[in-house]
């Protein structure tokens, strides 16, 4: 799915300009890619964090520069260490029929089985490499672990297949698996090891 990005482009110098841009409510960024020489560009801050929540990031945004339809992926992002704003983005301009190469979130969905029975639930891989041309990206892959007992896990390689996208990430990788819960063993307080005094008495020989 594509959805339309309204940009500016931009100066590049003085480094002030991207300070004055961003205390404007706009992002300075740049494009780059396909059949497109590197430009830099603004987008309204705003605008495209609805975008961003509506869609997610793997969307192709379309933008128009030099009068010239151009489509994009959002490739980079860089944010404020405090703030967590975006301070700057990079679009990757590309070939709409020609695959590409995205991460993709995994989401677990449904309440394993092993979970109810007590068991405890250990996602271990939180995305996945998969390949496909710019409008067929997924966003997210949904993987269904109602039926996983404890014991069990899934991989890669149990991903359903798809028509719109081919998953790159090795098949042997793990994905979540269900544990039998440890038990904590209670500390018993130690028992007492004080020694026993030492009794002074006679001598043996004493009076000898």
């Amino acid at each position: 799915m594509a959805v339309t990005l309204n940009v500016e482009e931009r100066a590049t110098r003085p480094r002030a300009l991207r300070n004055k841009l961003r205390h404007e409510g706009k992002i300075p960024g740049v494009v780059y890619g396909y059949e497109i020489e590197s430009t830099p560009i603004s987008i309204d801050a705003r605008d495209f964090s609805k975008l961003l929540r509506e869609n997610g990031t793997n969307t192709v945004f379309t933008m128009s520069l030099n009068g010239k339809k151009v489509n994009t992926l959002l490739h980079q992002t860089q944010t404020d260490t405090f703030t967590r704003q975006l301070t700057h983005v990079e679009f990757l301009s590309v070939n709409m029929t020609e695959e590409t190469e995205v991460e993709t979130d995994i989401v677990l969905v449904g309440e394993a089985a092993g979970v109810k029975a007590g068991g405890v639930l250990t996602q271990t891989l939180y995305q996945a490499t998969v390949s496909a041309t710019p409008d067929k990206l997924p966003e997210s892959i949904e993987v269904d672990v109602a039926n996983l007992e404890i014991g069990q896990a899934l991989y890669v390689s149990d991903l359903a297949k798809n028509d719109d996208y081919k998953v790159i990430t090795d098949p042997e990788e793990q994905i979540v698996s269900i544990q039998e819960a440890q038990e904590i063993p209670e500390e018993e307080p130690a028992e007492g090891t004080e020694a026993e005094p030492e009794v002074i008495g006679e001598s043996e020989n004493e009076g000898e």
